[in-house]
């Protein structure tokens, strides 16, 4: 007996027809399993393998499935009824078989388990989509697509092979007609070579060179950005490092910028900038290379952070020296503009390990102690002057006289609250 696939279709007239499941229950105990006896013939009338609503019975009920190909018979672990296997049967049609825009099961699945897509299109109506891949079937079919998806694979690789064969063949196809091929006629003696050639003159050449320079630029900063961002650090490092050697880094505070936003190191630059430009006269240095480092570290916190862990590599390496000099130095890179007040204030309420051993850095900051107290009392005493501000502010009036020629600007006293002991009862 035969039944609509889309049985939500009363019309007895509905071209769509699938022969009723037959399920057969096997075996006792925990041997019990259900075989689908015509899987194949439903399967065909859905143009689905019969693995794939095997498998959806056996993911709705927690089960597992077995497939014999060979012998036809797909079973499903445990004891159900065909009219339960019927209805989970119209689930698998709803999901994966009927068309979203005409509802008609003219439809073929088309998997690409490279990009782990499933898409439908329908023959009926012309639809195109793409499956809800969230459902565990979904897993099972990007495993094992469907043999006309295989079958477009293969024609690809014959269509490969086809080509190599042909450029085989063509190859000593060539070699055998070799001296059936004509000689072309000999060009007229009479025609112009000038047009032909390149111009020599100096000028004509460099502007070529100049040319080449700049795609070959162009293909270096495509390729710099594609290596990893330690090789970019490394770049960076090599190209400040020639600078410093060639004397011109005092005047390429510029370049210096340009390069590392063009490596994409910005942030990281002022901690490059501390290894090769400051060293036990971090002081005099600090002024001297202001420029270079406000170009990174203006309105940037990050890199400011980054400035902090260089400043910390310097300590470690002239230990003997700067470590005593440490809050003196925080104060000049405060009074240099290159840290921000909340910045040092956040560095100095985290001991980290990042850039210099644990111990190190713990005596690094109890070394800025003074200058962290110093810090905190004056944005204290910020705080409260603004607030006295506020509160003279609201003891000001402006007195406007018609006499007068400039406004006058009076300082009123609070009124004082009276006695209790003055106050009029009966007045109350």
């Amino acid at each position: 007996m035969s039944v609509n696939v889309n049985r939500n279709v009363s019309d007895q007239f509905y071209r769509y027809k699938m022969p009723r499941l037959i399920a057969k229950v096997e075996g006792k105990g925990n041997g019990i399993k259900t075989v689908i006896v015509n899987m194949v013939d439903v399967a065909k009338a859905l143009n689905r393998p019969p693995t794939y609503p095997t498998k959806f019975f056996g993911c709705e009920l927690g089960a597992q499935t077995q497939f014999d190909t060979k012998n036809d018979r797909y079973i499903v672990n445990g004891s159900h009824e065909a009219n339960k296997l019927q209805d989970m049967l119209d689930n698998f049609i709803r999901k994966f078989v009927l068309c979203n825009e005409c509802d008609n099961p003219e439809t073929d699945l088309h998997v690409n388990p490279k990009k782990q897509t499933i898409g439908t299109s329908c023959k009926a109506c012309g639809y195109r989509g793409m499956l809800d891949t969230r459902h565990k079937l979904c897993t099972f079919i990007l495993k094992n697509p469907p043999e006309n998806d295989s079958g477009c694979v293969k024609k690809e690789k014959d269509k490969k092979n086809r080509k190599k064969d042909k450029e085989n063949s063509s190859g000593s196809g060539e070699a055998e007609n070799h001296n059936d091929i004509d000689a072309p006629d000999a060009v007229d003696g009479n025609d112009d070579d000038d047009d032909w050639a390149e111009e020599t003159t100096e000028e004509a050449q460099r502007r070529r060179m100049e040319e080449i320079s700049d795609h070959a630029k162009n293909l270096t900063l495509s390729e710099d950005l594609e290596k990893t961002l330690e090789e970019r650090v490394n770049l960076f490092y090599n190209f400040v490092k020639q600078k410093k050697e060639s004397g011109a880094i005092d005047s390429a505070d510029k370049e210096v910028l340009a390069e590392a936003e063009r490596l994409d190191v910005k942030a990281m630059g002022p901690l490059i900038l501390s290894e090769l430009l400051f060293d036990e006269n971090i002081r005099e240095q600090i002024k001297k290379y202001k420029r270079h480092f406000l170009r990174f570290c203006h309105n940037n916190k990050k890199a400011q952070k980054y400035l902090l862990g260089g400043f910390e590599c310097v300590v470690k390496l002239h230990q003997s020296q700067l470590l005593p000099r440490v809050p003196i130095i925080l104060k000049d890179l405060y009074d240099a503009d290159l840290l921000e007040e909340d910045v040092i204030l956040m560095w100095a309420d985290k001991v980290s390990k990042k850039y210099v051993s644990k111990e190190l850095a713990k005596e690094i900051h109890a070394k800025a102690s003074p200058f962290i107290k110093w810090l905190r009392e004056a944005e204290e005493e910020s705080e409260g002057s603004e607030e006295e501000e506020e509160e003279d502010d609201e003891n000001v009036e402006v007195v406007y006289s018609s006499s007068a020629r400039e406004l006058k600007v009076e300082t009123i006293q609070p009124e004082k609250a009276e006695d209790d002991d003055d106050l009029d009862i009966d007045a109350i």
